[in-house]
């Protein structure tokens, strides 16, 4: 149905792969690793940050695209509060009810596990724990690795205490590689239905590197503030949404593609022609984000089990089709393009609804290149 009313067929892709991509295509010296923000200061019409290792950059506008815990985020806030401009809800904490621990195989043996010999038609297992607060899931992907993740849905009291153990910086801390493995080790035994049909989470476990093995919280919220200045925020910078929504890499992307349209067709490096293009790119992925994060929180509840999740379940799995078929149709209305390169063939039945930062950059293109909108 997606791929109907999109035109295209529903992929996943792995990060490191995604990564190998992004790497490629970037010349090496544009990018520099181990840099931790301390300071961003505006002045003489630019915009300047210093890392720790005291190394200085400048630049016209800096985006923050540096996830859930932005440092760009918390510099800018920090001025944003001492001058009265943060509103209450921006200055508190992220919210997060469960941890997260997930991986990714190395490529597996077919025979042992053949429901990945043919890599056109990946799997999702999706279990709930029946006396236990624990979700995970299993998915394959087109290289014939599995991608798993386990969730722990903590209690008020659980929520607390793993709030409390993120700001510790001990070797046995919630959030560090010991953290992972003893999580590693409480849920080994949980059953998976599919490697011949007696195998656990252990297995799956064994044959992910260490390195991949990753604990980490699920936080949901969605800042008010975006911008200020010559600074901007995207993804998970400014909109945290947990995985089960499976949206949360979307929406960045397309948060991505509506501000490098409006930057292509920035006409000045003025402040006042940059806070317009801000507005126009809070004012086109705001809403968006807002779907997504309600989306995100229905799905979390499916997936916890008890009352509320039985109840989620039963609706998802009764659904009638002619209100698959408005989600779907929600889903894939949006598909932003890249306004300054070659437009992509529509091939969707649906078509997408108007992107304005697209058409800006689009335009500017058609005008600069000679090409002819039909």
């Amino acid at each position: 149905m997606c791929e109907h009313s999109g035109g295209y067929p529903c992929r996943i892709v792995s990060r490191p792969l995604l990564y190998d991509l992004f790497l490629s295509l970037v010349p090496p010296q544009k990018i520099h690793f181990s840099k931790r923000i301390l300071t961003i200061t505006e002045e003489d019409d630019k915009v300047r940050i210093q890392a720790a290792d005291n190394t200085v950059y400048e630049g016209d506008i800096l985006v923050g695209a540096d996830g859930a815990y932005s440092a760009v985020r918390q510099r800018l806030y920090e001025k944003l509060k001492k001058e009265g401009n943060l509103p209450k809800s921006d200055q508190e904490d992220l919210p997060f009810d469960c941890t997260c621990l997930v991986g990714q195989t190395e490529p597996l043996d077919v025979e042992e596990y053949p429901e990945l010999k043919n890599p056109d038609d990946p799997f999702f297992f999706t279990y709930i724990g029946k006396d236990k607060p624990y979700t995970w899931a299993i998915f394959a992907t087109k290289q014939r690795t599995l991608c798993w993740m386990v969730i722990h849905n903590l209690t008020t009291e659980t929520t607390k205490a793993a709030q409390e153990q993120r700001f510790m910086n001990s070797d046995n801390s919630e959030w560090g590689p010991h953290a992972a493995q003893a999580m590693c080790d409480e849920t080994m035994d949980f059953p998976i239905s599919f490697g011949g049909g007696k195998k656990k989470l252990g297995d799956i476990f064994d044959k992910t590197p260490k390195e991949r093995i990753v604990k980490v919280m699920l936080e949901e919220k969605v800042f008010k503030t975006w911008h200020s200045g010559r600074t901007v925020l995207l993804g998970d910078a400014c909109h945290k949404v947990n995985p089960w929504a499976g949206v949360g890499a979307i929406i960045a992307m397309h948060d991505a593609i509506a501000l490098a349209n409006l930057i292509y067709a920035l006409p000045s490096n003025t402040q006042g022609d940059i806070t317009k293009t801000f507005k126009e790119y809070y004012a086109e992925r705001y809403e968006p984000a807002i779907e997504a994060y309600n989306s995100s929180v229905m799905m979390s509840k499916l997936f916890k089990g008890g009352v509320a999740g039985a109840f989620a379940w039963f609706m998802t799995n009764n659904m009638p089709k002619w209100l698959w078929r408005i989600s779907v149709k929600r889903l894939v209305q949006r598909r932003p393009q890249s306004g300054f390169l070659k437009a992509v063939v529509d091939k969707g039945s649906v078509p997408p609804n108007p992107s304005p930062s697209c058409e800006k950059a689009r335009a500017l293109y058609n005008k600069r290149t000679g090409v002819t909108t039909v």
